[in-house]
């Protein structure tokens, strides 16, 4: 019965990673779709295009902690259900997924870099310490969060294969980190042809949802 486990284990992590914390907060304080403006990603980044600074955060934090929290889960409760590096390497990776495609949210989620650091940080944190100092620097010298997030992806697997073990853990890191870099695709080409919103830049500000009994105006103009 232990594959039975491992599986529940693998499901439940994919579960807890569909939760789209983009969209959740966001409906929580009030604020537009974050898929329905900026670059239609429901991330922290995008989130940060509407000026509140604090459902941001909040975001990046709680979709690291949905890949962060599965692994420690699977760490803790290995011995006593016999969960090896494979199952805690696919728990974490499980966690990904749902957040790139979240069953609750008809399989449309955002691009995964604040929760695949909180898997790699839960991996090992020095890796996840690597990592986020790689995104940072580059993110500081650019001023682009895409460039910095392709940056740490392709970094990532060559910290654990030089420094660590090829492992099962670097099974699952080479998995994200191609999926990021796929995932960022078309940020590459903005990069490429200069058009790549730099971090904090406002495009096309979202208006808060309206309340839901509030009466529509009657003028074309002022539709929507």
């Amino acid at each position: 019965m232990a594959w039975g486990w491992n599986v529940a284990a693998v499901v439940l992590a994919y579960c807890i990673g569909s939760l789209s914390f983009a969209v959740i907060v966001s409906r929580a304080m009030g604020l537009a779709d974050p898929r329905s403006y900026g670059s239609g990603n429901p991330g922290a980044t995008n989130v940060l295009r509407t000026g509140k600074k604090s459902a941001a955060v909040l975001t990046l934090t709680l979709d690291a902690l949905k890949g962060y929290v599965p692994v420690i889960a699977a760490l803790l409760l290995a011995p006593r259900f016999g969960f090896g590096a494979s199952t805690v390497a696919a728990v974490g990776l499980a966690a990904f997924l749902g957040h790139l495609w979240p069953v609750f949210f008809k399989f449309k989620g955002g691009k995964g870099v604040a929760t695949a650091a909180g898997v790699l940080m839960a991996f090992n944190p020095w890796l996840g310490a690597a990592t986020l100092a790689t995104w940072l620097i580059v993110a500081l010298f650019f001023r682009y969060s895409s460039l910095a997030s392709l940056a740490a992806a392709v970094f990532a697997p060559f910290y654990q294969l030089l420094i660590w073990d090829a492992d099962a853990y670097a099974l699952a890191i080479v998995a994200m980190s191609l999926l990021l870099v796929w995932r960022h695709e078309g940020n590459l080409r903005k990069l490429l042809a200069g058009t790549e919103s730099k971090l904090g830049q406002a495009s096309a500000k979202p208006a808060p949802n309206p309340a839901p009994h509030a009466s529509t105006p009657k003028h074309k103009g002022h539709h929507r």
